[in-house]
């Protein structure tokens, strides 16, 4: 999981750093077919959030673009640009 979203996006204008929102690397966002999909993202420590697919992170590579706000819900500082966790759909029709 990354920190947060670059500015240069154009889906996520109508998103912010406050909202459980998330990009997903190219292979994972399946070509839009996992936008606006909902997963579930769990942190070493096992606490899970759910958020919302908005974006594609092109160029990542199997990487999660997590809102800051899903930084602070899982106690981690965004400083420390990435954290391992695991995810996996909720929205079983991808």
């Amino acid at each position: 999981m990354v920190n947060g979203f670059q500015q240069d996006h154009p889906h996520l204008q109508h998103h912010s750093d406050e909202e459980y929102v998330v990009s997903l690397s190219s292979e994972w966002y399946a070509g839009g077919a996992r936008c606006g999909k909902t997963i579930r993202i769990a942190n070493s420590g096992h606490l899970y959030i759910n958020a919302m697919v908005v974006d594609e992170c092109a160029g990542c590579d199997n990487e999660v673009g997590a809102s800051i706000h899903i930084w602070r819900n899982f106690r981690l500082d965004p400083s420390l640009g990435q954290a391992d966790i695991k995810w996996s759909d909720l929205d079983t029709s991808t």
